[in-house]
């Protein structure tokens, strides 16, 4: 497991920081401005950043959590501790996804410990794919019309197929399309 800091973070990551107070750097002098504006502080344990980007960041995939909805032209201000950072190009399967049904929404987490061995580990960009996968399942709905079920019903099932298995979307959509 790779140590991140304030001289590496920004290379080939995945993290998801943290929305605090945006007069947070009112108080504090920069250590660090980008070329696109973007502001950096660092402390011992990790980093605050004040910009109106997040999502695809230069090679970076940086999320900023607390936002309804985000809007790329206001500016937010995020923290993220080091140990936050993950490697994008990693192959190591610590990481699994967790859905909220309710909210529509499904959020990607790191095993810190195993507390249940059925939790189906991925890596990264594995996790990242799924996540956009379930996202388009969240927000169509045309995919659906194939089954004679409740959307809702056949979007739980195909979702938990999802995040507990290595098979392809349109081989999960193939096998349930059996049962409805």
């Amino acid at each position: 497991m790779k140590n991140y800091h304030n001289f590496n973070f920004f290379k080939h990551t995945y993290c998801e920081f943290e929305m605090i107070n945006d007069d947070y750097f009112n108080q504090k002098s920069v250590h660090f401005k980008s070329k696109s504006g973007s502001l950096y502080f660092y402390t011992e344990k990790g980093v605050y950043r004040h910009s109106n980007h997040w999502g695809r960041v230069a090679n970076c995939r940086w999320k900023i959590n607390g936002i309804a909805a985000y809007k790329n032209q206001y500016y937010y201000t995020g923290y993220a501790n080091w140990l936050d950072f993950h490697s994008l190009k990693s192959s190591e399967k610590y990481f699994y996804l967790e859905v909220n049904f309710e909210e529509k929404s499904a959020k990607i987490y790191k095993l810190k410990e195993v507390k249940n061995p059925a939790i189906f580990l991925m890596s990264l960009e594995f996790a990242l794919k799924r996540l956009k996968e379930i996202k388009t399942l969240f927000k169509e709905y045309k995919w659906a019309l194939y089954f004679n079920v409740n959307i809702d019903v056949v979007r739980k099932e195909l979702i938990g197929l999802l995040i507990n298995s290595d098979k392809s979307l349109q081989e999960i959509k193939q096998s349930i399309g059996k049962r409805f």
